[in-house]
């Protein structure tokens, strides 16, 4: 995962107002019923991000966990395990990965910060997950006024067990990025962002990028789905 430092001049460019709601911190998902098309992404034994699952044959990450954070070059997809539903060490499927897709429009700085705009990628499993077994998650092109966020991921700190954070709050949004007070840690990398409203199930819009730092306070950076997935969709016919 990135480590930004976001400038004061973008802060009060996307109007993030002065006060804002603590960060609630994320929890440990003791159960994950309902959220099993969450999974982590492990590279080999050098890296891990966080996926999540939108068609049977389908996981949408960020793209700059499809490079190697030493050398900057793309990993090996045949080097790349999705694991669904991992809790307790124990995952209900378990897929290697045939190819990935990043946005074309994303460049790699692996020494630096990378255009969060198209930090997306769509990675294609080496064989479907039966949907009667993990459901996949319904993506939408952004959240809306009023809808409740979240996000689950792994993390270094947590690896066998997803952490879940409900809720946080969208501060601001600059066309395809979104500035969010929700806690994020190293791992979290391409963790999906949903958006709830009561009674109706959840919609996958984001995608975490990074963390961040701003004016004392703690903030993640995500990648809104909106176009970026139609692409990704349409590159991987």
């Amino acid at each position: 995962m990135k480590v930004l430092t976001l400038t004061a001049a973008l802060f009060l460019g996307l109007g993030i107002p002065a006060a804002t709601d603590a960060q609630v911190a994320p929890k440990i998902a003791t159960q994950v019923a309902g959220w099993e098309a969450v999974g982590r992404l492990t590279m080999g034994n050098r890296a891990m991000c966080t996926g999540a699952l939108i068609a049977p044959d389908l996981v949408l990450t960020a793209a700059h966990c499809m490079y190697d954070p030493q050398s900057g070059r793309p990993f090996d997809p045949r080097g790349i395990t999705f694991e669904a539903g991992l809790s307790d060490g124990a995952a209900k499927a378990t897929r290697g990965i045939a190819e990935f897709f990043a946005h074309p429009g994303y460049r790699h700085n692996h020494r630096g910060a990378s255009d969060a705009s198209t930090d997306i990628a769509l990675l294609r499993l080496g064989a479907p997950i039966d949907g009667t077994q993990i459901r996949p998650f319904a993506t939408d092109a952004r959240p809306f006024r009023g809808d409740e966020m979240g996000v689950i991921s792994y993390t270094l700190s947590q690896k066998s067990t997803p952490l879940l954070q409900r809720p946080c709050d969208v501060l601001a949004q600059q066309g395809d990025v979104l500035v969010m007070n929700c806690a994020v840690d190293f791992g979290a990398s391409g963790a999906p962002v949903f958006a709830i409203q009561s009674g109706s199930s959840p919609r996958l819009v984001s995608v975490i990028s990074s963390k961040a730092a701003m004016g004392g306070r703690q903030v993640s950076v995500g990648t809104v789905i909106d176009n970026a997935l139609r692409v990704l969709l349409n590159r991987s016919r």
